[in-house]
């Protein structure tokens, strides 16, 4: 069997067979030529429906996570919408992380609410927590990130797969912290895995995308019909730059690791910083299950300052973090959740702290990273 590097590389990706092109072209193409009625060539017909840039993406996804099935989206909430709107109907219920990525939540919240369905946000580390929320006959999902965005919670797959599947409920596991270097949720018991691709994944910041991959071939097939019906799907472009990117996700993610690894090190004990908030630290809750089921800790970082002005302040400090949304590109980026990615969770359960700035750790030179933000939080040291 192959390595995690070999098949980045070569999964669903053989050279083209009419030029010998090592790269698989970009299909180009909103339609394909028939042999005769019903004649398509390779099953393609029409590209909403099946293209072959799109089909290496998502064999090489699959083959990643060991999946039988994989399915590419036009960005992470495209598939998140089209899983929930597939297996939830009006009158059900699912559970979410009491600390959810706020698009996930905005989606449940703000429009799966106005169609019926209901939801609980529990700590998903908290088995019992769990178990009481669940509502026998009517909880069909529970949706797990690990690490959570942005407070990097650490949820046990296996346990929380096997309390899920005892209450008749799936699972989903949000794996776009972790990527599927790190951390391989259907192995552990996950009905179905989600990454969006625009992060880790694609690795450059610069192509949008979302991905589903399961084992479930009945599951798959529904899933496909709706990848179709919706038309939600990724265009040839972003399949290829995607794809591009995931050569290289071994290599970026040792890197991203050494440099959070380091970047961590400097943090803690800093005058200015109450807390640093990373699994890879023994003293993290959820450590000893982030070592069990992760092959490194993730290159993503979350620091409690001691208020909110001082972390308003830290992310207009830094030089080489800049100051932007999203994450896992090869650039380091800062942000303040609160007023930025998480807005959506403002006023509810999920809020996050207002003295909370996440780090998104890229593969820069560590020494020039721990310079830039040890000067920018010297300013703010009492």
């Amino acid at each position: 069997m192959a390595g995690f590097s070999t098949n980045a590389i070569h999964a669903g990706q053989e050279p083209d067979p009419t030029t010998g092109s090592v790269i698989p072209p970009i299909y180009a193409t909103s339609t394909y030529v028939q042999d005769g009625v019903g004649g398509a060539r390779g099953g393609y017909e029409y590209a909403r429906t099946s293209n072959p840039t799109r089909t290496a993406l998502q064999t090489c996804m699959a083959t990643l996570e060991g999946a039988r099935h994989g399915l590419a989206f036009g960005s992470g909430m495209g598939a998140t919408d089209v899983l929930l709107r597939e297996l939830l109907r009006p009158g059900d219920h699912l559970v979410l992380p009491h600390d959810a990525y706020g698009g996930t939540f905005r989606l449940v919240d703000k429009l799966l609410a106005g169609w019926g369905v209901e939801h609980t946000a529990v700590d998903l580390a908290d088995l019992d927590a769990l178990r009481a929320a669940l509502r026998p006959g009517q909880t069909r999902l529970v949706w797990c990130e690990t690490p959570t965005n942005p407070l990097l919670g650490i949820a046990d797959i296996a346990a929380v797969a096997a309390v899920s599947r005892a209450a008749g409920a799936r699972l989903i596991v949000d794996n776009t912290f972790a990527s599927p270097y790190l951390q391989n949720p259907l192995a552990l018991g996950a009905d179905v895995v989600l990454h969006s691709t625009t992060k880790y994944v694609g690795g450059h910041s610069d192509v949008i995308g979302g991905v589903l991959v399961t084992d479930d071939s009945q599951l798959a097939e529904k899933l496909t019909f709706a990848q179709n019906a919706v038309g939600a799907v990724p265009g040839p472009f972003d399949a290829w730059l995607t794809l591009r990117g995931v050569k290289t996700l071994a290599v970026r993610m040792e890197r991203h690791c050494d440099n959070a690894e380091r970047l961590v090190a400097a943090l803690v004990g800093h005058p200015a910083v109450e807390r640093v908030l990373y699994p890879g630290l023994p003293e993290h809750p959820g450590h000893e299950v982030a070592a069990k089921q992760m092959r490194r800790f993730g290159g993503m970082v979350s620091i409690v300052l001691r208020d909110e002005q001082s972390a308003l302040e830290l992310c207009a400090r830094t030089k080489l973090f800049t100051l932007a949304e999203s994450l896992g590109g090869v650039e380091s980026l800062i942000e303040h959740p609160g007023r930025m990615t998480h807005m959506s969770v403002v006023g509810s359960a999920l809020e996050v702290p207002a003295e909370l700035v996440r780090l998104s750790v890229g593969i820069e030179d560590a020494d020039d990273l721990i310079d830039d933000l040890l000067s920018a939080l010297d300013g703010l040291a009492v």
